[in-house]
Formats: C-alpha cells, sequence, structure tokens
C-alpha cells in the first residue's frame, strides 16, 4: 500500500541426529572484492528508468477494499491509499486462502501483502482458533513487521509477537504463554522454542516464508524443512522473495500446493527506480578519500554504506568518527538493544550515514534513503539486487555508487 505520508544473521544451531551442521564457507572471513562472482561490472551502471505519475501502478483503493471495517480505518488513518502492484495482484487470492509464490523487488509492500488478509480473517472469525507462523532471516525484518502488525490492529484485539536472537529467552517464553495468534521469528529461534517444547508447531496453520531466497543465502533451509515437517495441521502457505532461481523450483515446489504465481519484478534484475554507476579505483587513489567527497555532496541526504564484514565496517566508523562524520553501524558485534538504536538513529535523521554489513540489505524499511554506497564490491549479483532495494523504493528514484 502506498503511503501518502541487521546485525549478525542468526546461524542455525538446530541439528538433528547424525546431522553435522558445520558453518558454510561463506560465512569465512572475506576480503576485499575478491571472490566476488560479479565479473562484467556494466550490470552496475544503468540509469533509472524514470515513470510518469501518470502512469505508475495504481492499485485498487483501501477505501474500496471488502475487508472489516476496523481494519480499514486503521489502514486510512497510517495514509494508505492503494495497493501497490504485488498487494493488488495477490490481494484475492490471499483473502481465498490459495498458496501464494510472490516475486517482487523490496519496497513494493509485500509485508502488507501478507499481513491485511490475515488480520482481516481473524477479524470476521473472532473464534477462530488458526494460527500463522511466519519466518524470516533477519531479527530486523522480525521486527519491522512486528511494527507493522501492531500499527495495523491497534485497538482490535488481534495480537503477534516476534522472536529473535540477542533477546531473552524466558522473556520469550512468558511472552508465548499469552497465545498470540501469529508468531514472527527467525530460524533459530523459532527451533530454540520448538527444542523446549514452549513453541507446539502442529498448532500452526498457514506457514509464510518472507525474504526465502535470503534465508536460502544463510543456509536455513535444513532448519525450514524441519519447521514444515512439524506442522501437522499446516493448509495455507505464502513464499514472497525479490529474486527467483530456477535452482530453487524443487524446494518450492515441496512447500506449496498448487500456487498463484504472482510476479512483479524479473526477479533477477536490480531495482529500474536506481541510477547505478561504478567509481574504478586509479593507481594512487586513496578509496577513503575518494568516499568522504562523495559524503560531503549537497545530495548524500541519507547514505547506507555497505562493508563485506563486521570488522571492515568498525574501522570504516572509527575513520569517519576522527573527521567527526556522524555516523551509525549494524554489524554481528552489536547487541540488539544497540543495533536498534543506531536503525533508530538512522530512520530520525539524527546521523544521516548508516555503517552496515550485509544484513542491513534485507528487512530495513527507512523511508527516503538517497543513496547506496557499496564500499566493497559484493560477493554476488543477488546480494548487489538487495543492497540497492534500500534505496529508489515506493516508486521514488535514488542512487547506487560501487567503489571497485
Amino acid at each position: 500500500m502506498r503511503n501518502s505520508s541487521a546485525t549478525k544473521p542468526q546461524k542455525s544451531r538446530f541439528k538433528k541426529p547424525g546431522t553435522n551442521h558445520a558453518s558454510p564457507k561463506r560465512n569465512a572471513p572475506k576480503k576485499s572484492a575478491k571472490g566476488s562472482s560479479i565479473t562484467d561490472l556494466s550490470m552496475l551502471e544503468r540509469k533509472a528508468i524514470v515513470t510518469q505519475e501518470e502512469t505508475k501502478y495504481r492499485g485498487m483503493k483501501v477505501s474500496d477494499l471488502k475487508i472489516d471495517g476496523r481494519l480499514k480505518a486503521n489502514l486510512l488513518k497510517k495514509g494508505y491509499e492503494s495497493l501497490t502492484e504485488i498487494q493488488d495482484k495477490s490481494f484475492d487470492s490471499l483473502m481465498n486462502k490459495k498458496d501464494i509464490l510472490g516475486i517482487a523487488q523490496t519496497g513494493t509492500g509485500k509485508t502488507a501483502a501478507f499481513l491485511v488478509p490475515i488480520i482481516n480473517d481473524y477479524l470476521i472469525n473472532p473464534k477462530s482458533r488458526d494460527k500463522v507462523l511466519i519466518l524470516v532471516p533477519t531479527r530486523e525484518l522480525a521486527v519491522q513487521i512486528e511494527q507493522e502488525f501492531r500499527s495495523m490492529t491497534k485497538g482490535l484485539k488481534v495480537f503477534c509477537a516476534s522472536f529473535i536472537g540477542g533477546t531473552n529467552i524466558n522473556t520469550d517464553i512468558q511472552r508465548l504463554n499469552k497465545n498470540p495468534q501469529v508468531v514472527i521469528g527467525t530460524p533459530g529461534r523459532i527451533l530454540d522454542l520448538y527444542q523446549r517444547r514452549d513453541l507446539k508447531l502442529a498448532q500452526y496453520q498457514t506457514l509464510i516464508l518472507d525474504e526465502f531466497d535470503r534465508m536460502l543465502d544463510m543456509g536455513f533451509i535444513k532448519d525450514i524443512q524441519f519447521i514444515i515437517s512439524q506442522m501437522k495441521q499446516r493448509n495455507h502457505n505464502l513464499l514472497f522473495s525479490a529474486t527467483l532461481d530456477n535452482a530453487q523450483k524443487p524446494i518450492i515446489d515441496e512447500i506449496l500446493t498448487d500456487p498463484v504465481f504472482v510476479k512483479t519484478s524479473s526477479g533477477k534484475s536490480s531495482s529500474q527506480n536506481v541510477n547505478q554507476r561504478v567509481i574504478k579505483l586509479k593507481d594512487g587513489d586513496d578509496k577513503f578519500d575518494i568516499l568522504c567527497r562523495l559524503l560531503s555532496l549537497e545530495e548524500m541526504e541519507r547514505v547506507i554504506i555497505f562493508e563485506e564484514t563486521k570488522h571492515q565496517v568498525k574501522r570504516l566508523c572509527r575513520k569517519l568518527d576522527q573527521l567527526q562524520i556522524n555516523n551509525e553501524e549494524i554489524h554481528g558485534n552489536k547487541s540488539q538493544s544497540a543495533r536498534q538504536k543506531a536503525l533508530n538513529n538512522f530512520k530520525e535523521g539524527k546521523s544521516k550515514i548508516l555503517v552496515a554489513t550485509d544484513v542491513a540489505a534485507r528487512g530495513i524499511d527507512v523511508n527516503n534513503v538517497s543513496h547506496v554506497i557499496n564500499y566493497q564490491l559484493p560477493k554476488t549479483y543477488d546480494t548487489y539486487i538487495h543492497r540497492i532495494g534500500r534505496t529508489g523504493r515506493a516508486g521514488k528514484s535514488g542512487h547506487a555508487i560501487t567503489i571497485v
């Protein structure tokens, strides 16, 4: 819906009997841009396709939606006016509880696409005992979905809870004992709660996998398959992703039954709303000096800088601090509360620069990010797509610069 107005990803700790969960090689320390599968830099140089306002996708008006009036009132109060493409094209299927495979770029409203039908179903069936499990790859995305859910259900007595690493497990158990209808979580913490016998997976009928491709990238597939195997009453499945690879088809076929395929992007190309360019370093060029010159430009209003490792993030932030360039950082050595504080400062404009590892490439919804700077060339083009997806959101244009 159009509004008018990261972190160390959890590693799976679950082990099946006789299964060795050795850390994937991709989690080993990374060096600069070496080992990147991106060899054609021309892929990172494109001009944004500017869409005229009158030709932008205009879905059904929120005021015309056939949903519970109380939910509609909350959406209108939030400033939502009309459905985005992914919301519009999936709405009827989700209302009829059909399995969905949704492919859409980040920032296009996938979260609201699945939340609105779920909330509406609870409102029109107040005695329903159906439960929903939403699995996501990162802590930030879980928190974001919970916040969106709470804002939509204010005063409606429909409840959710998110469960992520870096929080007190005993507090999580207390929240779970309150029996929320919707549970949101990262695979690691969901499995922790299941193994403690506090989360009864067999009680959940609906499964939603958000940022599915990222969960595969992070090695969560065995955990996801085990969670699914324990959901004995599962009868409704939703899978949303920004990219789609043919190699994923066997896994998707395991999860979905006769799904409706909703596609608003190719699942392969980067955002058409983003101007993309590459700055190639010459002999004698100082990379940090070039970065500082970029940051001094007036057009750099709100910037996310991506580094490959948490140590590189910390080092870059120290160098920026020495020049009294205000910044925030998100990486694996930060506690969950520190990460949330950094993100809030960035969202509220207290700092115009956020330096992060790829954990921020997913699930962080910050309005009006003017620029994304790849200080290191990402390892894969898929990662690149999600990095630059932090800008050029909700139909606005953005800028991505890659320094190599």
